[in-house]
C-alpha cells in the first residue's frame, strides 16, 4: 500500500493519487513534495513507472510511495494499473511535472462529498516555464477554463473501476476517455474547483511537442471511431477557434501570444494529421 499522509484522521475518505512516470526524476521530487504538503489528511501515493533509468524510482521510494512497474505500455495503461493497486475512495491522476497547490485535494473531496452526483472534478492548470512557447500554452489554456475542452482529473474510485478506467490503446486525448464514460451514465464531470495545479514545462521544446502530436495522431481515427461526437468536441479546430473568438478582445490584448497560439495550433494540427495519414498508409 502507498504512503498514507497524516493518517491520524481515519474518518475521512482516502484519496489515491496515481502518477505515471518515465525518466521523471527532475520534477518528481517537487510533485511529491506538494502532495505531502496538502492540507488534506489521507492520501495514498502510487507511482506507476514506465521503465525509467534516471533515478525516478529512487525519488519515489524516498517518499515511501508505492511503486508499480509498468514498462513500455502507455499512459492509459499506466493509469489503469494505478487504479488496480489503489485502495482509495477517490482517485486523482496527476503528471510527474505537476505541482499541486495546498488546497487542491481538500477542495476536490469537499465538492464530491457534498454532491454525490459529481462523477469527476476539473482542476485548473497553469503552465510555467521560461520559454516563449510555454507562455503561449498558458495563454491558450486560459481560454479553456470552464469549457468542455477541460477534462476531469479527480473521480470517485467506484466509478473509475466500474467503467473500466481509461481507454487503453489510445494516446490521442486518452485523459478524456474516462470522464466521457462516466458522463454518459448521467454523472456530472464538469464541476471545477478554484485551487490550481502548476504545470512545470521547463523542458518544453517545439520539436518535441510536435513529435508528440505526430505520435498522438496515429490513434486519432481510433479515438474518433470509439468516441464519435465527443471526440469532435475535444479535437475540433472550430470548437477551440470559437472560444478565442468569443473573447477576441482579451485574445488580441496580447498580440505576440495571440500570434503564437495561432502558429502553435496550426503546427499541432498539421502534426496530428501527418500522424494520422502515416498510420493509415504504413500501419
Amino acid at each position: 500500500m502507498g504512503i498514507l499522509v497524516r493518517r491520524f484522521n481515519e474518518n475521512k475518505p482516502l484519496v489515491s493519487v496515481v502518477i505515471p512516470t518515465f525518466n521523471s526524476a527532475r520534477f518528481l521530487d517537487k510533485c511529491l513534495s506538494s502532495l505531502i504538503k496538502q492540507k488534506y489528511e489521507r492520501i495514498e501515493i502510487i507511482v506507476v513507472d514506465d521503465g525509467s533509468t534516471d533515478g525516478t524510482v529512487e525519488v519515489a521510494e524516498k517518499y515511501n510511495c508505492k511503486v508499480v512497474k509498468n514498462p513500455r505500455r502507455g499512459r492509459a495503461e499506466a493509469k489503469n494499473e494505478g487504479i488496480k493497486h489503489s485502495h482509495g475512495d477517490y482517485l486523482l491522476f496527476v503528471d510527474s511535472d505537476m505541482e499541486l497547490t495546498p488546497n487542491v485535494i481538500s477542495e476536490c473531496v469537499s465538492l464530491a462529498e457534498k454532491d454525490k452526483h459529481v462523477g469527476g472534478v476539473i482542476i485548473p492548470e497553469r503552465s510555467v516555464g521560461k520559454s516563449f512557447w510555454v507562455k503561449v500554452r498558458n495563454f491558450e489554456r486560459s481560454f479553456y477554463a470552464g469549457t468542455v475542452v477541460e477534462s476531469a482529473r479527480f473521480f470517485p474510485a467506484n466509478l473509475a473501476k466500474e467503467f473500466g478506467g481509461f481507454e487503453e490503446g489510445l494516446v490521442f486525448y486518452e485523459e478524456s476517455t474516462l470522464p466521457y464514460k462516466i458522463q454518459k451514465k448521467g454523472r456530472n464531470v464538469l464541476r471545477r474547483i478554484n485551487s490550481e495545479i502548476v504545470h512545470h514545462e521547463d523542458d518544453f521544446t517545439l520539436f518535441t511537442w510536435l513529435k508528440k502530436k505526430f505520435y498522438y495522431g496515429k490513434t486519432l481515427k481510433n479515438y474518433e471511431c470509439r468516441y464519435g461526437e465527443y471526440s469532435k468536441t475535444q479535437s475540433s479546430v472550430w470548437v477551440r477557434t470559437k472560444l478565442f473568438l468569443a473573447n477576441w478582445r482579451r485574445f488580441w490584448s496580447e498580440p505576440k501570444l495571440a500570434l503564437g497560439v495561432i502558429l502553435l495550433k496550426s503546427l499541432e494540427y498539421s502534426a496530428v494529421i501527418f500522424g494520422m495519414v502515416y498510420s493509415l498508409l504504413f500501419q
